[in-house]
């Protein structure tokens, strides 16, 4: 653990080495931008105002349709999707506590993020975090835009995403960790983590200047709740009895059914990201449909040639690995690229929660770092190969090439771990010494649904 840390801590100390570089080498071309813009507009200064008004955002009453359709498909997604693809995959007694963190864990998050949270990541601000121009969405109006669609609707589908990245977190420590210090650990994380890693790729930030590709969520959404639920079952340690006793899943009837809700609701995520109903949106929805496909078959086969049999737990899991894995990529990649992704996805996923866990011992209840970190770090760094013309993509910025794009997604994800990893390992004891972590090993034996909620899932 302390070895883990201490090379968190040195590729930390490196990456804002470069960052702070990057940050200064780019300010005089920053400062001198408004000068020289001025400068070439002044012949045309008698055209300003009509071509101002021609090119006025106007809102978009098909596009509004479906973004509002895709923010309720999120929400989908977590409830009840993940609520029940997790509670599936526990033990019975720790079914009702599951449902319980995601479902208040979604709602508390909803309230932080109009709050605080919409205006930290999608203001302006500076290249690190946005301003609190728009806390508690001071100045947004049923009149105010996002491109075409009104920013009531951006900000809502925004906090969808703010929402179900720290409830994906609750895998890495389910079963064992109190339900006051997920709720605590969950408003610090966002504000902490979450909105800074947006603010950098969507928000404005150094790594959307720098060129990083995250078309829906590699970095920030399944990276970034990936490393912190490694982080975080590293912290609280395995559960009494792991490696000792059988745990296995209570019901992956439940889990499928979970596993399918993601999906169905995946094509808000991903479709969604575009902003409007386009045909990049379609491009979207075809790679989204493909990668997840192919990565069942890839994890499927690949459970087949080593375990001796496929399993539904395998299938469902290699779904949710396709879905990771093609987030980031899906708006800048062709369906066979999709599909290439997928299986790569599947298979290499498969490892990670099989062999790379049974190697390190950790403790990942429900394989967050797994399938979400492993598939995002996939996913965003292929994304710099599979967008390449010549592999069905929609090619790269003018005077990038392959290599550069490649360096440039690789930096991003490194920056990414680091972050979560410090930031979450550092939350992780501050909770610790407010509220405490962990349940006591007798609750724990006993059950978080009856000690924690005094309730029970079933009733025989």
């Amino acid at each position: 653990m302390k070895k883990f840390l201490t090379a968190l801590a040195a590729v930390l100390a490196i990456g804002l080495a470069s960052v702070t570089n990057s940050w200064a080498e780019e300010k005089p071309a920053d400062t001198a931008a408004p000068a020289a813009a001025a400068d070439s507009a002044a012949p045309a200064a008698a055209e300003a105002p009509a071509d101002a008004a021609a090119e006025a955002p106007k809102l978009d009453s098909g596009s509004t349709a479906w973004m509002m359709t895709a923010t309720v498909l999120v929400i989908l997604m977590t409830i009840p999707g993940l609520a029940l693809f997790y509670g599936g995959l526990v033990r019975q007694k720790n079914m009702l506590s599951v449902l319980m963190q995601v479902f208040v864990t979604f709602s508390v998050l909803s309230v932080v993020w109009v709050a605080a949270g919409y205006s930290l990541a999608f203001t302006e601000g500076s290249n690190f975090i946005g301003g609190l121009e728009k806390a508690f969405l001071s100045g947004v109006t049923p009149d105010s835009l996002q491109g075409v669609i009104p920013e009531y609707v951006f900000i809502t589908f925004q906090l969808t995403f703010a929402a179900i990245t720290p409830a994906l977190i609750i895998g890495g420590f389910a079963e064992r960790i109190k339900f006051s210090a997920v709720l605590l650990f969950m408003v610090l994380w966002m504000l902490a983590v979450y909105v800074p890693v947006a603010h950098w790729v969507w928000g404005g930030g150094f790594l959307a200047d720098d060129g990083a590709k995250d078309f829906a969520g590699g970095t920030v959404v399944h990276i970034n709740a990936g490393i912190a639920a490694l982080v975080g079952c590293l912290v609280l340690g395995k559960r009494i009895g792991y490696g000792r006793e059988a745990m296995p899943p209570h019901s992956l009837t439940m889990t499928m059914i979970g596993a399918s809700m993601l999906w169905v609701g995946w094509f808000g995520f991903n479709v969604g990201s575009e902003l409007a109903a386009d045909g990049t949106a379609g491009l979207v929805l075809v790679n989204t449909q493909v990668a997840t496909a192919a990565a069942v078959l890839g994890w499927m086969f690949a459970e087949w040639i080593f375990r001796g049999k496929p399993s539904m737990l395998g299938a469902a899991s290699g779904a949710v690995a396709g879905l990771v894995a093609v987030t980031p990529a899906c708006g800048f990649i062709g369906p066979m690229g999709g599909i290439l992704l997928g299986l790569i996805a599947g298979v290499l996923c498969f490892w990670a929660v099989t062999t790379l866990k049974g190697l390190f011992g950790y403790d990942d209840s429900l394989d967050v770092f797994g399938v979400h970190g492993i598939g995002g770090i996939i996913g965003a760094i292929l994304t710099g190969v599979l967008m390449a013309p010549g592999l069905g993509g929609v090619g790269y910025p003018e005077g990038i090439t392959m290599g550069a794009q490649l360096w440039i997604q690789t930096k991003s994800v490194l920056i990414t771990i680091v972050w979560s990893g410090v930031v979450s390992f550092i939350l992780y004891k501050i909770v610790d010494m407010i509220v405490g972590l962990r349940v006591t090993e007798d609750k724990e034996r006993e059950g978080l649904d009856i000690t924690e909620h005094g309730e029970t899932a079933y009733h025989s």
